[in-house]
């Protein structure tokens, strides 16, 4: 780890996360290691919240509704899709940013829980995600399409990503802004990146190898719904944030999509994250260079928020 300058603070939440590694290496054994792990950086909910589960065209989901919602124009909603690899996570794993974006930006928050690979993989959970998208402009709540935005880290950024190259293929109504943390976008391995952060704490070059084996299981010629980066047009996508850890492997990925959606005429803000690494979202309040990340995070989204766009 000696290459990776990370503040005492990082450090001991890395050593926290890493604790929670998993004996047992099987599927099942990753995936309860995994929850463990997510319980121990989960906190209480703020007060407040209005949290239900229930399923969506089929998907369960999850919503937070803050107790006060403007009646009139619709609601603004940020739709959130966690990460994990495509293959961990679920609605309780990112339940403490979802419950955190809806207190403090006072928006309905809608949680997907979007089938896993390898057991599913690509393109179930893209199909699940856009299943969601598609059935929340009916129904059940009152949505203002203009300050409806999709968010998600990880595997879930991509999950974003995707949806609105998807949206914007088929001429529908798009998100009013993308927000896509370290997402994973299917660059290929001579990015920087993947070669500086090979070993990187939390997510290594191996990990992302591994993970995307197991989310394009039995998919012969992966496509742009499934690595956004290999989209020849990025022009009328929404306008995005993109924020990046330094010591990620994963860190170009974002750097080369912001890049080119600006190439593209779509107003994308890069955030890079000095001294983060894959995953931090979990050390909210340990770690300043997290708490910076989230003062941009909820900055970003406020705007868009408030903004008839």
């Amino acid at each position: 780890m000696a290459p990776y300058l990370l503040s005492n603070e990082m450090t001991a939440f890395v050593e926290k996360t890493v604790s929670f590694n998993a004996t047992d290496t099987s599927l099942a054994g990753l995936r309860q290691a995994y929850s463990e792990m997510c319980r121990a950086f989960t906190p209480p909910r703020p007060a407040g919240l209005y949290v239900v589960d229930f399923e969506l065209a089929g998907v369960p989901i999850r919503s937070y509704q803050p107790t006060a919602l403007p009646s009139t124009d619709g609601s603004p909603c940020i739709v959130y899709l966690h990460g994990g690899g495509w293959v961990v996570g679920d609605l309780d794993s990112h339940d403490f940013i979802c419950a955190e974006l809806a207190s403090t930006l006072g928006v309905l928050v809608i949680a997907v829980d979007y089938r896993l690979a390898p057991e599913h993989p690509f393109p179930a959970a893209f199909d699940d995600c856009l299943k969601v998208w598609r059935a929340l402009r009916s129904g059940p709540f009152q949505l203002d399409p203009a300050r409806t935005l999709v968010a998600g880290d990880s595997a879930g950024g991509n999950l974003a990503a995707a949806l609105c190259l998807a949206l914007r293929d088929a001429g529908e109504p798009l998100p009013a802004a993308q927000v896509l943390i370290y997402p994973g976008l299917g660059g290929d391995h001579r990015l920087p990146s993947r070669s500086e952060c090979s070993d990187a704490p939390l997510l290594s070059s191996s990990d992302v190898d591994c993970y995307h084996a197991l989310y394009l299981r039995g998919t012969q010629t992966p496509g742009t719904y499934a690595m956004p980066l290999l989209a020849g047009d990025l022009r009328g996508l929404p306008p995005a944030l993109i924020a990046v850890a330094q010591f990620d492997p994963l860190r170009d990925d974002g750097v080369l999509y912001a890049e080119r959606l600006n190439a593209a005429g779509v107003a994308a803000t890069l955030y890079y994250g000095e001294g983060l690494v894959h995953g931090c979202l979990r050390a909210r309040g340990q770690v300043a260079e997290v708490d910076a990340l989230y003062e941009t995070l909820l900055g970003y989204l406020a705007k868009k928020r408030v903004a008839k766009l």
